[in-house]
């Protein structure tokens, strides 16, 4: 059907390498990148944040246990705590403002004098409007 040579059998092998980068972008990856960031938020929780387990329990983190790789959430109203492992958390619910960059002692000293600069004209436009009237 494809003769005798081997021509067609290249053709074969390079639907198949294109077959299998097709399902490595498609599928391999992008799970791979989901994985690798799960388990990044499952490290970086601490103390304090609200969080969602994978059976739907919704609590607060008040131990961490490293040596265990585990947490304990405090949960409702009265106040239940539960001993969970780390791969159990679903999502981190609190929410984190990125950390503002540090200000250098100029940059407050500029900030302060631009407040300042600001009341001054602002105590200046209400005079003038007091003269006019």
């Amino acid at each position: 059907m494809f003769g005798s040579g081997s021509g067609g059998s290249w053709w074969i092998i390079l639907i198949y390498v294109g077959l299998f980068a097709v399902l490595y972008f498609l599928l391999i990856r992008p799970n791979s990148k989901k994985k690798k960031q799960e388990q990044e938020m499952r490290n970086n929780i601490q103390i304090g944040d609200d969080i969602t387990t994978i059976g739907g329990i919704q609590g607060r983190i008040i131990a961490v246990k490293e040596e265990e790789d585990a947490f304990v959430i405090e949960t409702g109203p009265d106040r239940t705590k539960m001993k969970f492992k780390k791969w159990a958390i679903s999502s981190v619910d609190t929410i984190k403002e990125t950390t503002p960059e540090k200000k250098t002692k100029e940059d407050k000293l500029k900030e302060l004098q631009e407040r300042r600069a600001a009341k001054k004209a602002a105590k200046e436009e209400k005079k003038a409007q007091k003269n006019n009237e």
